[in-house]
């Protein structure tokens, strides 16, 4: 076999293809919906995936105060913090969340999914979340994206 015919390309952020994509979070069930989009930030549908590189898309995430929580998980769950001071553990349900910072359960959940380094939150700056239906990137032109139609 003629190995020196081919070579192994290797994204990085100069030679990635980003496209802009618009996510309508309104009836969808938060866990599946963040699972999604965190690996289309990633870029983890690409073909020229790298794991050290952000060679993902932008997403724009609106109506993200509309999200559900199947069973009493909007209640009952609890999502836990801590200020790294003696006693400073501070727990909040998600519809807490939502009644403070509309988007601020769904870039939680985002957050999650994504590694826990400077990749990771270098990626999720490329996740715009707004509240309602309107966004403020209508100059990059972004295509709708169904995430029923990934796996």
């Amino acid at each position: 076999m003629d190995t020196l015919s081919y070579k192994t390309l290797s994204a990085n952020k100069e030679t990635a293809n980003k496209v802009w994509f618009v996510v309508d979070a309104e009836g969808q069930t938060l866990g599946r919906m963040a699972s999604k989009i965190a690996k289309v930030l990633r870029g983890k549908y690409k073909t020229n995936f790298t794991p050290h590189a952000d060679c993902g898309d932008y997403i724009i995430i609106i109506n993200a105060g509309k999200i559900v929580m199947t069973g009493n998980k909007m209640e009952d769950r609890r999502i836990f913090s801590h200020t790294g001071y003696p006693g400073g553990q501070k727990r909040i349900s998600p519809a807490e969340m939502l009644a403070k910072n509309e988007t601020s359960v769904v870039k939680h959940a985002i957050r999650g999914m994504l590694p826990k380094t400077k990749l990771g939150a270098a990626i999720l700056k490329n996740c715009y979340i707004y509240a309602g239906a309107e966004h403020d990137q209508e100059a990059q032109k972004p295509t709708n994206l169904n995430l029923n139609d990934l796996k």
